[in-house]
């Protein structure tokens, strides 16, 4: 059989990712201070973009609902269009009849402005002192030999930062070539500087350096760390009392004590800052009627640079210089159409979580109602993955308080009469049915289980310590005091 060529038509579909798409995907999933820092980012490589950011812009709580600005109309309820971020845009566009009519921000020349006499940013940011630090301006004036010296510093190296020791003394002593009895009289020293309890290898020497600086290194207490952690943990109160022969009352004393201690002593000294939330979205009680607001406030607004336009009308350009501002332009257009997009689909997808969870504003996590991705795309028109990518990493502040967007998607508990409750709304129960028990005869995750049932709430005992254990609360034995 002879081989030969021949030409075939074929018709296929394909789902082609186009950059413009892809672009608007990560736009859409990226978090509030990603987006500036996104948008920050494109400003500095495409000359055509330019920010019209001024001083004078509205505090979040004074905005107009989102989706009722000029940049981004909301449709009325039940007239939402899904936009489709797949339309394609036409490579031979007229864009100079097009920047005539695109409603852009009004040019202005840059201004320079005479520097405000305000303080200095380190005069009020204080920078906290660590613990490494902290011990290293005692050890300075601690008054040892060199060699010494080196080894108090070396030991001061190996903490963590709840301050234990996480070396050996036979590795200390190797490098500083000293012997080990000198390494451990070094670290006697180490143990005696401020906070009490640092430079200990475990949690027992830990509690028995504080106690021995209370003068109670020959007491119960001190007793009771060095043979009994274990089962003081446990609080096994009777075993404890029958092997040291004495009452359980004093063994309860002993325990007091002992609680009072500082069992991670670099804690107050840890450099952690803390992380500040900015809300994406305010909901706002007006009447009887709930507002949502996009937060923008912080964001670039966006707009095409008056010389560059003026550049691409007029005809002395270049055809190499005009490709490029053409080329240009439809980057800085598709940027522009994606955010906007963005933000119209956040508010579509936050007023239908809302329109959902209406009872959760009014009353609060005791009302939440369960709600899973698939009832929200339904309610907007829009893929599940779409859904997840806009809940991802966004926060919505609302009278209840300040939240993520993904937990008002839960998982239904069943109810022996009537509509399934969320699961967060059973572990609030949870916790106020703890918190409300008597400490001296703690509630079993079984009694748990009947209050809830009593309360109309079906739950297996395994989900209540599932629940008890995601709150950080102990078992009964471990809640029960004693004193």
């Amino acid at each position: 059989m002879a081989l030969e060529l021949k030409q075939t038509l074929k018709l296929t579909q394909q789902l082609v990712m186009t950059p413009q798409l892809q672009q608007a995907i990560k736009l859409l999933q990226l978090s509030r201070l990603e987006l500036a820092e996104e948008i920050n980012q494109e400003i500095q490589e495409n000359p055509i973009l330019e920010s019209t950011q001024t001083s004078d812009e509205p505090e979040p709580g004074d905005q107009e609902p989102a989706g009722q600005t000029e940049e981004a109309p909301a449709p009325a309820a039940g007239e939402f269009q899904e936009v489709k971020v797949e339309e394609k845009m036409r490579e031979e566009f007229d864009w100079e009849n097009y920047l005539g009519e695109y409603s852009s921000a009004p040019y202005e020349p840059y201004m320079y402005e005479a520097p405000s006499e305000t303080p200095s940013y380190e005069n009020f940011v204080s920078t906290k002192i660590s613990l490494t630090d902290h011990l290293f301006e005692q050890w300075r004036l601690a008054g040892v030999n060199p060699d010494e010296f080196r080894v108090g510093v070396q030991i001061i190296g190996n903490l963590d930062a709840d301050g234990y020791l996480k070396a050996s003394l036979e590795e200390i002593a190797a490098l500083e070539s000293v012997p080990e009895e000198v390494a451990g009289r070094v670290l006697a020293r180490v143990q005696e500087l401020d906070p009490v309890g640092v430079a200990a290898r475990d949690l027992r020497e830990c509690l028995l350096l504080q106690l021995d600086l209370l003068g109670l290194g020959d007491s119960l207490a001190a007793r009771l760390v060095a043979d009994h952690l274990h089962d003081l943990e446990n609080k096994n109160y009777q075993q404890i009392a029958r092997q040291l022969k004495v009452a359980k009352e004093a063994v309860f004393a002993a325990e007091k004590i002992i609680v009072g201690l500082e069992p991670r002593p670099g804690r107050q000294y840890h450099g952690e800052e803390p992380h500040y939330i900015t809300p994406d979205v305010y909901v706002y009680k007006l009447g009887d009627d709930y507002v949502i607001v996009l937060n923008e406030d912080g964001l670039p607004k966006l707009k095409i640079s008056q010389h560059y336009r003026d550049l691409l009308s007029d005809g002395y350009t270049t055809p190499q210089a005009r490709d490029y501002i053409q080329g240009k332009l439809r980057s800085a257009m598709w940027l522009i159409r994606s955010i906007h997009q963005r933000q119209r689909t956040i508010y579509r997808v936050t007023e239908s979580i809302f329109k959902f969870q209406r009872e959760f504003l009014d009353k609060g996590v005791e009302s939440l109602r369960p709600l899973v991705l698939r009832d929200v795309a339904e309610d907007v028109e829009l893929h599940e993955s779409t859904v997840s990518r806009v809940t991802t990493n966004k926060y919505v502040h609302t009278p209840q308080g300040l939240f993520e967007l993904k937990f008002f998607f839960d998982s239904p508990i069943n109810r022996f009469q009537g509509e399934s409750m969320a699961s967060e709304s059973v572990k609030k129960r949870i916790k106020q049915i703890v918190m409300a028990e008597d400490p001296r005869k703690p509630l079993s995750d079984q009694r748990i289980v009947e209050i809830l049932r009593g309360s109309n709430i079906d739950i297996a005992r395994r989900t209540v310590a599932k629940y008890r254990e995601m709150l950080g609360i102990g078992s009964s034995s471990r809640r029960k005091k004693h004193y």
